[in-house]
């Protein structure tokens, strides 16, 4: 099978590096030093699960040269999502499928907006990991990837592409409502980023002081109403099972979004709390959590310019 990974950064240079493990052919789309690495000594990740090395691997920084595959891996960050969706057209054949890896529920709608809803695949990805060095990934934690057609059929690319990935060595799940997945994932990480980065604590002090514990309830259901009014049925049974999956996070968690603030790196809060607010607008539903999450975050979305 014939991969491309749009975005070599934690998420897709991990899941790339399993699957040519386990006997696909892939290639890597990255750029700058950590492409110039990759294509000297290879991809490398450190991994509680195994270390492993790709080497040679095939890397590019152009989707151009690499031809129609069987699976483009979309893993770019949620505001780079439309730029790179423009740029895979050259890899694109008549039943290649785009894998949407990304945080949110918009990256499907986009890449459907250009190339077609039947081309697209959602995917939730649960899988902790950080670029550590131009070239190197570490895998952290966490090993499951869950994947599935936007019209919730069992079709044969995805139960290949599956199927592949389970013997690549990572916990692969194929959905047949892939939406309620997404969701449910946003309902978890948009209120918990939102409040990571605006306390810049751990979570175990978030989750210390009830005024704060009761936000995070609040944007959970907030998510699960705006989500129930576009079709999706999360439930009171799904709010309390995110809580609970919150209350047994380890105590040391902070969110991506949280690192990225302080960094000064630019912020996917317009593909968290952003989409939560514009579509909860459109529904005629209140989401104050996340508008004030919207607000107080919005002047760092672009990094530190």
């Amino acid at each position: 099978m014939k991969i491309a990974v749009m975005g070599t950064g934690a998420i897709g240079g991990y899941i790339g590096a399993r699957l040519t493990a386990g006997g696909a052919v892939v290639t890597f789309i990255a750029r700058g030093p950590h492409l110039a690495a990759i294509r000297k000594d290879g991809l490398k990740i450190l991994s509680p699960l195994g270390d492993l090395l790709v080497a040679p691997a095939s890397a590019t920084d152009d989707p151009g040269a690499v031809g129609p595959v069987d699976a483009v891996l979309l893993a770019t960050k949620l505001y780079d999502v439309e730029a790179a969706a423009r740029a895979i057209g050259p890899m694109l054949g008549r039943e290649t499928a785009v894998v949407c890896l990304q945080n949110g529920v918009d990256a499907t709608d986009i890449v459907a907006g250009l190339h077609g809803r039947p081309r697209v695949v959602g995917g939730v990805v649960v899988i902790n990991g950080e670029v550590v060095a131009p070239g190197v990934i570490r895998h952290n934690a966490l090993n499951r990837l869950t994947l599935g057609e936007l019209d919730g059929r069992e079709s044969a690319r995805l139960t290949r592409l599956v199927a592949l990935t389970r013997a690549a060595g990572i916990d692969a799940v194929l959905s047949t409502d892939i939406r309620l997945e997404i969701w449910r994932k946003l309902m978890v990480l948009a209120p918990m980023a939102a409040l990571s980065a605006m306390t810049r604590v751990p979570l175990a002090r978030l989750r210390a002081h009830e005024e704060t514990w009761r936000l995070a309830e609040q944007g959970m259901r907030e998510v699960a109403a705006v989500a129930r009014a576009q079709g999706v049925g999360l439930t009171e049974e799904d709010v309390e099972s995110a809580l609970a999956f919150v209350q047994g996070m380890p105590a040391t968690w902070r969110a991506s979004l949280a690192v990225d603030l302080e960094q000064g790196r630019r912020l996917e809060i317009d593909g968290l709390a952003g989409a939560v607010v514009r579509r909860g607008q459109t529904a005629g539903i209140e989401t104050p959590f996340h508008r004030v999450a919207l607000g107080v975050l919005k002047p760092h979305a672009a990094g530190a310019v």
